[in-house]
C-alpha cells in the first residue's frame, strides 16, 4: 500500500480539500474495510492463485471472471510499473541516473527474484516493509514531538484554518482520490494458494495491515499539513522529504533526508515487487481455467509460474517504454473500485447460493449490510473519479468480454455460484463448483475447533469376523449404537443409512466406504466404525444407488457411519474430506486389516500428533493418576481423557471417574501437549 499514496499524493490531495486532507485519508481507510472483510471471507473459502479473478469467476461465472482477471492484471501491472518509476525518481535524488532505464532494470531484477520462489520474494518483502515501517515510526515520533514543542494549539490555528477549503464536496472528492492508496490491502489474496495457513494468516495480515496503514497515512499527512506552508505543500511532489527536513534537522548532514529517501525506496520497491508477485498469479489462474493459453499455467523448476511472471514483467517493460505510466495508473484505479464492488457482490452470491461446501475460515460480520456499503462506496467513488476513468474501465470491460467470446467461449462448462441462486428460483446449479470446493476443503483440512479427535475417540467399533454378515445387519448395529447417543429413533437412522442422503456415499479409497447423513437435531457429530476382517460384498440394490468403492476383489473391509446436525453442515463436510484423505493413503488397508484391537483401529483414523493411548501402570509416570478422580489429574495444556477402556469395556469418562491401575486411556490434545503426555508414558 505504501508508495505514491504516501510519498507523492498528499500534496496533490491537499490542493483539493486543504488541511482536512489527513481526515480524507482516515475516511478512505474506513471505507475500504467492508471490501477487506468481504475479501477475507472469500479468500479463506477460495485459497487459490488468482485472487479477485478466481473468486469472481467461481461466484459470478467465467464471463465476469474474464473481466476481473484481465482488469486486475492490467491495473496491477500499471500500478507496479508506476511504483518503480517512483523508486527511480527517489534514487535520482542522490544519484544522477535516468529514471526509466532504472525502472526497467528494477523490473527485470524483481521478475527474476519472483521466478526463484515465493519464499525468496517474501523475505525481501519482509526486509523492505520492516525498513519502511521502522523509519516511518521514527518519522512520526519525531514529527509529533516537534509539533508539540512549538505549540499544538498555535499550529492548529495557523495551519488548519479553514479546515475545508473547497467545502464538503471537495472533501469527498479527495476521499475518492486517496482511496486507491489502500487498494493494495487485498492483493495478498492473489497468492493465497501459497499461504501455509490461509484461514488464520490472510485475515490477520489484512487487519494488521489496515491498522498500520491508517496510522501511518493519517499521522504522516497530519504532520505534513502541520509543518509545511499550505501553498508550498499543495505543489510539493515529495512532501514527506520536505517535512522531514524541518523536524529532522538535529540529525547530522543529510541523514534525515537520506532516511526518508530510504523509506520511499523501500515503499516503492515493496509495491513493485509485490505487484509482480500478485499480478503474475492472474494469468496463471486464468490459464488453468482455459481463458488464456495453457503455457501461462506452467510451473517452473522453482515451483513458481515462470511463464506468467515473464509475461507480467515483459508487459511492465513495454508500458515503461511506451506509455505515460503515471496517467494510466490513475485511470486503472477506477477499475479496482469496480472489482471491489464485484467482490462484495460475490459474498452475497456465495451466501445466497447456499452451497454447503462454501466453508470460509473467516466470516464477514453484519451480512449483508457490510457488503451493501462496500458496493455503494465503490459505485460513488468511481463516478467521483471522472468520465475519463469511467471510459477506461468500460474499455477494459468490453475488450475482456470480446476476448472471452473469441477465445474461451465453448471451451469451458462451469457457470459459477450464481447458478445456485438461479436454482433456488427454479433454474439449475453448477455441480462442478461443489466438487471443486469440496476438494478445497480436503486440502485445507480440519480447523482447530473441529472436535474430530473426540468424535473418533468415542466412536463405537464393530469388528465383524463373519463374512456372511449382510450390509443390512451392519446398518442395524450402527443405528443401535448411534440412536442412543443422538437420542433419535433407531428406525429413522436405519432408513437414512439405507436410502442415503442427497450427497450419497463418498468414494474414499479401495475397500472402504462411508455412509453419512445429517439430521435436524441438536447433537455433536457421532461416528460408528466397522471393520470386516474377511470383507463383504454389497447387494446389488446398494451398488446401484451408491458410489461406494470396493477393492479389486469386490469386497469392503471398512465402513464408517457419520451423523451430524443440520446446523453443522460445513463441519460435517470437513470431517468427510479429512477421513477421505486418511483412507486414501496407500497403506491404509494393510494397517486396517492388521490392527489388533479397537484402539489401533481408532488410531489409524486419528492425527497421530494429537492423540495417544496410554496404559496406567505403577512403574512409569502414569502412576500419579492411580486412585485419583479425573478432575484432580493435571494433564498438560488443554489435553483431555476422551475414552477409558477397563477390563475390555469402553467407558465414557466423567470428572468424578476414578482412574485405576491397568486402565487404557485415550488422550487427545494439541501437538505440544501430546508430546508431554508421551513423556509420562516413557518415564
Amino acid at each position: 500500500m505504501f508508495s505514491s499514496g504516501l510519498f507523492l499524493l498528499p500534496g496533490i490531495a491537499a490542493g483539493e480539500t486543504g488541511p482536512s486532507v489527513f481526515l480524507a485519508y482516515l475516511v478512505s481507510g474506513i471505507l475500504v474495510i467492508p471490501t477487506m472483510l468481504s475479501k477475507a471471507e472469500l479468500a479463506t473459502a477460495f485459497p487459490r492463485a488468482g485472487g479477485s479473478y478466481y473468486i469472481i469467476d467461481r461466484s459470478l461465472g467465467p464471463l465476469m471472471g474474464s473481466i476481473g482477471g484481465f482488469g486486475s492484471w492490467f491495473s496491477l501491472v500499471f500500478k507496479s510499473a508506476f511504483a518503480l518509476i517512483g523508486m527511480g525518481a527517489y534514487i535520482s535524488i542522490f544519484f544522477e541516473v535516468p529514471i526509466t532505464p532504472v525502472a526497467i532494470t528494477l523490473t527485470i531484477a524483481f521478475g527474476a527474484l519472483n521466478i526463484f520462489g515465493a519464499k525468496e520474494t517474501s523475505r525481501l518483502q519482509n526486509i523492505l516493509v520492516i525498513t519502511l515501517i521502522t523509519i516511518m515510526a521514527f518519522y512520526l515520533v519525531q514529527g509529533f514531538s516537534y509539533v508539540f514543542s512549538i505549540g499544538f494549539l498555535d499550529v492548529h490555528r495557523e495551519q488548519f484554518t479553514p479546515f475545508f477549503t473547497n467545502g464538503i464536496q471537495g472533501f469527498f472528492g479527495t476521499v475518492g482520490m486517496v482511496f486507491v492508496s489502500y487498494a493494495g490491502l487485498t492483493k495478498v489474496v492473489s497468492v493465497a494458494e501459497e499461504v501455509e495457513n490461509p484461514d488464520r494468516d490472510i485475515p490477520r495480515g489484512m487487519f494488521l495491515s489496515i491498522i498500520t496503514a491508517i496510522a501511518v497515512y493519517v499521522g504522516g499527512v497530519y504532520l505534513m499539513t502541520a509543518v509545511l506552508e499550505p501553498s508550498a505543500f499543495r505543489e510539493d511532489l515529495t512532501p514527506v522529504a520536505t517535512a522531514g527536513e524541518i523536524f529532522l534537522t538535529w540529525l547530522p548532514g543529510d541523514v534525515g533526508l537520506l532516511l526518508v529517501v530510504i523509506a520511499a525506496i523501500a515503499a516503492f520497491a515493496s509495491t513493485g515487487n509485490a505487484g509482480i508477485m500478485s499480478a503474475s498469479r492472474f494469468p496463471l489462474a486464468m490459464a488453468r481455467d482455459k481463458l488464456v493459453h495453457s503455457k501461462l499455467a506452467e510451473i517452473g523448476k522453482f515451483n513458481t509460474p515462470t511463464v506468467s511472471i515473464l509475461a507480467t514483467a515483459g508487459m511492465m517493460i513495454v508500458l515503461l517504454l511506451v506509455f505515460n505510466v503515471e496517467e494510466v495508473a490513475k485511470l486503472a484505479s477506477a477499475f479496482k473500485l469496480l472489482l471491489f464492488g464485484l467482490l462484495n457482490l460475490a459474498v452475497v452470491v456465495m451466501r445466497e447460493s447456499q452451497i454447503q461446501e462454501y466453508d470460509p475460515g473467516y466470516v464477514s460480520p453484519f451480512y449483508p449490510w457490510i457488503q451493501i456499503v462496500g458496493m455503494l462506496t465503490s459505485g460513488v467513488l468511481i463516478f467521483e473519479m471522472g468520465m475519463v476513468s469511467i471510459v477506461f474501465t468500460a474499455a477494459i470491460t468490453i475488450l475482456s468480454v470480446a476476448w472471452y467470446y473469441y477465445y474461451a467461449y465453448g471451451k469451458i462448462d462451469r457457470h459459477g455460484a450464481i447458478y445456485h441462486v438461479h436454482e433456488r428460483l427454479g433454474q439449475f446449479k453448477d455441480r462442478g463448483l461443489e466438487h471443486e470446493m469440496r476438494h478445497i476443503m480436503q486440502e485445507k483440512g480440519l480447523r482447530e475447533e473441529d472436535p474430530y479427535e473426540l468424535v473418533v475417540s468415542k466412536a463405537g467399533v464393530l469388528d465383524v469376523k463373519d463374512s456372511h454378515t449382510s450390509y443390512e445387519e451392519i446398518i442395524k448395529k450402527a443405528s443401535q449404537d448411534l440412536c442412543m447417543k443422538l437420542q433419535v429413533d433407531q428406525e429413522r437412522l436405519m432408513k437414512e443409512f439405507s436410502s442415503m442422503s442427497d450427497f450419497g456415499a463418498i468414494p474414499i479409497g479401495e475397500g472402504a466406504a462411508l455412509n453419512h447423513t445429517r439430521l435436524d437435531v441438536k447433537a455433536e457429530p457421532e461416528l460408528f466404525i466397522v471393520r470386516i476382517k474377511n470383507g463383504i460384498t454389497l447387494a446389488d440394490k446398494y451398488k446401484n444407488k451408491t458410489a461406494l468403492q470396493e477393492d479389486e476383489n469386490g469386497k469392503l473391509y471398512a465402513i464408517f457411519f457419520l451423523v451430524s446436525s443440520e446446523g453443522n453442515a460445513t463441519q460435517h463436510l470437513r470431517f468427510l474430506a479429512h477421513m477421505a484423505e486418511i483412507i486414501d493413503q496407500d497403506n491404509f488397508l494393510d494397517r486396517w486389516l492388521s490392527a489388533q484391537n479397537e484402539g489401533e483401529l481408532r488410531e489409524i483414523l486419528l492425527r497421530d500428533e494429537r492423540f495417544i493411548n496410554i496404559t496406567v501402570r505403577p512403574d512409569n509416570g502414569t502412576k500419579v493418576m492411580i486412585g485419583k478422580k479425573i478432575h484432580d489429574i493435571k494433564l498438560p495444556g488443554e489435553s483431555l481423557i476422551a475414552i477409558i477402556k477397563r477390563e475390555g469395556v469402553i467407558r465414557i469418562p466423567h470428572g468424578n471417574t476414578i482412574i485405576q491401575e491397568g486402565d487404557e486411556l485415550s488422550i487427545i490434545g494439541e501437538v505440544d501437549d501430546i508430546k508431554k503426555v508421551k513423556e509420562l508414558k516413557q518415564n
